[in-house]
């Protein structure tokens, strides 16, 4: 699979230890939850969905130790309708991003148990996939290269500072996003 991720992020990985690949995926699902809690926030029906993602979200940022129960949660997440094969493919722009924040949530909680670089990596790519589709959609927007520098940034080990800049982003992103659908 070709990825977005930058080679130096992906490598940083794969020679890393299993709590900087928690630490990226935490921050890249950081960004992402905006978009699933907010494009999902008034589904019927999608309450417990809802709490199981803002569960899982905060309990990847204790990137010390793996989710003991991360395999479990990967099969509870599978179940999620965006992650259902649908024969008509996802048109919407709602159910797009809420799938691309599905799917990186999938690959972080893997990621998170196991510490597999290729799964963070996964993770990484779901993200930048999505907001390279957001750039392409929005005139002059940059998303795509803030979520490569928010990425590298992940690298450092400074979650503090990560999580205030990854929760900042992903708000802008949701906004950008509700801004689409207003149209």
């Amino acid at each position: 699979m070709e990825t977005l991720v930058k080679g130096a992020v992906a490598a940083a990985l794969r020679d890393g230890n299993g709590e900087l690949v928690r630490l990226y995926v935490a921050a890249c699902v950081e960004r992402m939850a905006p978009l699933f809690m907010g494009l999902r926030a008034e589904a019927p029906g999608r309450e417990a969905d809802l709490d199981f993602y803002a569960e899982s979200v905060r309990d990847l940022w204790y990137a010390d130790r793996p989710l003991a129960d991360a395999s479990e949660r990967v099969r509870l997440l599978e179940r999620f309708p965006e992650l259902q094969p649908n024969e008509e493919g996802i048109t919407d722009v709602a159910d797009t991003y809420a799938f691309f924040a599905v799917l990186s949530l999938r690959y972080a909680l893997s990621a998170h148990g196991s510490g597999s670089a290729d799964d963070a990596v996964a993770c990484g790519h779901a993200a930048l996939t999505a907001m390279g589709m957001l750039d392409r959609n929005l005139a002059g927007a940059g998303f795509l290269a803030e979520e490569q520098r928010l990425q590298s940034l992940s690298l450092s080990g400074d979650a503090s500072g990560l999580w205030d800049a990854s929760v900042t982003a992903g708000r802008e992103r949701f906004r950008a996003v509700l801004g689409r659908l207003l149209r």
